[in-house]
């Protein structure tokens, strides 16, 4: 059996599942082949589970819709944010000079970077869409380096399960597994529509996911952790969002 049969059939169980025996069984057919979401013991875990299997099966190597530079939006929205700190505002005053990401966790060579550093490796772009939940979205350009060279570079460990990812704002913090991680629009973005990255849209370093939802592409990033293991951060639901009562897993 082809891994594309395979993976039809398992969708197909899923979906049959859920619709005779109820999603709470699907989720137990999920689990045994190892998709599960971080968040599955909530309220909603059960559809959270079915949603994040179906869609991890059905989409792990698809790609989001790009568009012409005649469909970006005139003016990117930047969404109100927490008054910065005054860490923040220190670096901003400096123009990021001193900026750094640090890399750790489940890798072979933890390493901090600067801005600079990012911008040396090979960069590529996207003229992809943020949609926020809220139902707002616009079209940009995203200049940057994807997640997965720079995973590469420091050798993340090929049993790591998840990425981790932090902004210097306190209590801003999100994980995505390999997958995602891997995937070739997964950037760590600098620059936005031929420029550097604006602060109102996460400058100088903002995680962007276009197959998930807004709230996934944090802004102001200055670290990443590898790890198989969410249980150590936060409540153990895999990121801030499933303890303010979003989905762990934001797919579009």
């Amino acid at each position: 059996m082809t891994d594309l049969s395979r993976r039809k059939l398992i969708v197909t169980g899923l979906a049959a599942t859920a619709g005779v025996a109820g999603v709470g069984v699907a989720a137990h057919l999920a689990q045994k082949y190892g998709l599960v979401p971080p968040d599955h013991g909530g309220l909603y875990g059960s559809g959270e589970t079915l949603t994040y299997a179906s869609m991890r099966l059905l989409t792990k190597h698809s790609l989001a819709r790009e568009f012409s530079r005649s469909q970006i939006s005139k003016r990117p929205l930047q969404n109100e944010v927490a008054p910065f700190s005054e860490e923040f505002k220190r670096f901003w005053a400096g123009k990021f000079v001193d900026w750094q990401l640090t890399v750790d966790g489940m890798v072979e060579r933890p390493t901090t970077f600067s801005v600079d550093q990012l911008k040396s490796y090979p960069s590529q772009s996207q003229i992809t869409e943020v949609v926020c939940e809220e139902g707002w979205s616009y079209i940009a350009e995203w200049n940057g380096v994807p997640l997965s060279y720079i995973l590469n570079l420091v050798g993340a460990d090929p049993q790591a399960k998840y990425v981790f990812y932090f902004s210097i704002e306190p209590d801003w913090w999100e994980s995505i597994d390999m997958a995602d991680a891997m995937h070739p629009q997964t950037f760590l973005t600098y620059g936005l529509n031929g420029d550097d990255l604006p602060v109102g849209n996460g400058g100088p370093l903002r995680i962007r996911l276009p197959r998930q939802l807004g709230y996934k592409s944090v802004k102001f990033l200055n670290r990443l952790t590898v790890t198989d293991d969410v249980k150590k951060f936060g409540k153990g639901l895999g990121s801030i969002s499933p303890e303010q009562g979003y989905a762990w897993y934001a797919g579009i």
